[in-house]
């Protein structure tokens, strides 16, 4: 089974991300439950969770709760129909990503080869666990919609979680790892 680790939100970061979430799930009827907003740092294959924890709680030891950049629109294209807002590849949130693809490969966890084709984003929308499939058609005007809307605004990051792949917000957490306060 893959899961994920992913970075949280504070509650005002998340408070305003979710309200574009709302707006777009809203005009193109995509869910009936938002599914839970978050930056993937890493996907990892059947990990040996316990060794897992050890390692990530080490690894974000050293870390605050940070900002990230969200940093305009990125748009994946059929068979995803994803919507979703771009984070600035660079500080923070770059480093711990690598960091922990380093750290995991080199101890042999199964975890993605090569972490630079990878865009970190927050998910709006897309055909996940959605209520029904936008049309080609309505997945256009929202990229369009959302790279109208502009967005370049900092957000917090305040805990890094471990996540199953299940749409059912009190049992896909497995650990949650708080980042320490200013």
């Amino acid at each position: 089974m893959k899961y994920y680790l992913v970075a949280l939100f504070d509650d005002k970061s998340y408070s305003y991300i979710e309200n574009i979430q709302r707006k777009i799930c809203k005009r193109y009827r995509t869910y009936r439950n938002l599914p839970m907003l978050h930056i993937t740092l890493e996907v990892i294959d059947d990990p040996n969770i316990h060794e897992l924890s050890k390692i990530v709680t080490d690894i974000i030891k050293p870390y605050k709760r940070f900002k990230v950049m969200l940093d305009g629109t990125i748009c994946f294209d059929p068979p995803y129909k994803s919507v979703n807002l771009k984070i600035s590849n660079k500080g923070y949130i770059t480093r711990l990503s690598r960091n922990i693809n380093d750290n995991l490969k080199s101890r042999g966890f199964k975890v993605r080869d090569n972490i630079e084709n990878w865009d970190l984003h927050v998910s709006l929308a897309n055909t996940n666990y959605a209520a029904r499939e936008w049309s080609n058609r309505e997945y256009v005007a929202a990229c369009q919609w959302m790279k109208r809307e502009c967005i370049n605004r900092m957000a917090t990051i305040k805990a890094i979680e471990l996540w199953k792949p299940i749409n059912n917000k009190k049992e896909m957490v497995v650990k949650s790892f708080p980042l320490r306060d200013f």
